[in-house]
């Protein structure tokens, strides 16, 4: 295979699942494992994987995931999967370039992976700015303590107890008496 780019493929697929919908953490956590292998097999143009290899590498726990995942990417091209069914014998994977090389893509007929022509729109949602945010009045500015009550003559006085309890206390409680 011609000389791959590490930093151009890795940015032309992260492009290419910025606009694919279909593709979850799962799919890309897949993708780049098998890119990594891929680059420890100096991008030859077939190379096989371990299973087990595979699911260390990208994080995935479960063998359904596993081949749920790598068999929606080679169905979506953006791999070339060819199972083993052989314990002692690896998968066969091939790698298309993403790069942004002469020839772009090396197998174009194989990177048709059915997501629209056009550019994929997101919406922008700024948050409104306001002078005074209505959300939040436990500033302080806007607290006010219950301990205190404000009488006509601007003297504040503490209560004693503000919020009264079940225990129904008094102020003429006698102290000295037993419990």
């Amino acid at each position: 295979m011609e000389n791959i780019n590490y930093i151009k493929h890795l940015n032309g697929v992260f492009g290419q699942f910025s606009r694919d919908s279909r593709l979850n953490p799962t799919h890309i956590s897949l993708y780049v494992a098998l890119f990594q292998m891929w680059n420890n097999n100096f991008f030859k143009e077939e190379f096989y994987i371990n299973r087990e290899e595979v699911m260390t590498f990208s994080k995935i726990g479960s063998k359904s995931t596993y081949h749920r995942c790598i068999k929606e990417l080679s169905h979506w091209n953006y791999i070339l999967y060819a199972p083993s069914h052989n314990p002692f014998k690896g998968s066969r994977i091939k790698m298309f370039d993403f790069g942004t090389s002469s020839g772009q893509v090396l197998y174009p007929s194989r990177t048709k992976n059915g997501t629209s022509s056009g550019q994929a729109l997101v919406p922008i949602i700024k948050h409104i700015q306001t002078l005074e945010n209505t959300k939040n009045n436990n500033k302080p500015e806007n607290f006010k303590n219950p301990g205190f009550q404000e009488f006509e003559n601007g003297r504040k006085q503490t209560i004693a107890v503000p919020y009264r309890d079940n225990l129904r206390t008094t102020k003429e409680k006698d102290y000295n008496e037993p419990l």
